[in-house]
């Protein structure tokens, strides 16, 4: 990575490494950000992240974690990993995979409030998003998930800035939104 094993913290809690370029990489553009000298040499900021960055998952908090796990097992060909408990914090979490390798941890703890999610607007999470490739699927996903009793909260639809949507609530009421 062209960093030495050398870090200087500054008064003001900023991390300088010592690098060999002048350069670094940072969400997909390259900076340049010279930095203090120190003993004689040029230092450069790398308080950001050096590798392109990716999200790694999303969690949901749940109250019905067996719940969760099967409709996104079912409706979205999730395939849960590995049951985790913690009985001394109280905590349960099961990781999904996706087909396209995007992962979802669904969590659970005895200190949750049971108060629904998608009852309302909020700052936080807004929803998870699926692309199904066509408006043709987006329209048979959310028929079926219409069928089975979810609740189908818009569309589906064109939105004003060109999705092509719908929207559903997960057994906790968390929005879902089923795109091209």
């Amino acid at each position: 990575m062209g960093f030495s094993d050398r870090l200087l913290v500054s008064e003001k809690r900023q991390v300088w490494f010592q690098v060999k370029s002048p350069c670094f990489f940072y969400l997909g553009t390259w900076h340049i950000a010279p930095g203090p000298q120190a003993g004689g040499r040029e230092k450069y900021a790398a308080s950001c992240y050096t590798s392109p960055m990716r999200i790694e998952h999303i969690a949901i908090w749940t109250l019905d974690l067996d719940g969760m796990r099967d409709f996104y097992e079912t409706w979205f060909n999730a395939e849960a990993g590995p049951h985790y408990t913690n009985l001394a914090k109280g905590f349960e979490s099961c990781f999904l995979t996706f087909p396209s390798g995007a992962r979802l941890e669904l969590m659970m703890s005895t200190s949750l409030d049971d108060g629904p999610a998608g009852a309302k607007l909020h700052p936080g999470y807004a929803h998870i998003a699926f692309s199904v490739g066509s408006e043709e699927e987006v329209d048979s996903l959310t028929q079926r998930l219409l069928h089975s009793g979810l609740t189908v909260v818009d569309g589906p639809r064109r939105t004003g800035d060109g999705y092509y949507e719908s929207v559903v609530l997960d057994p906790d009421g968390n929005r879902v939104e089923i795109t091209l």
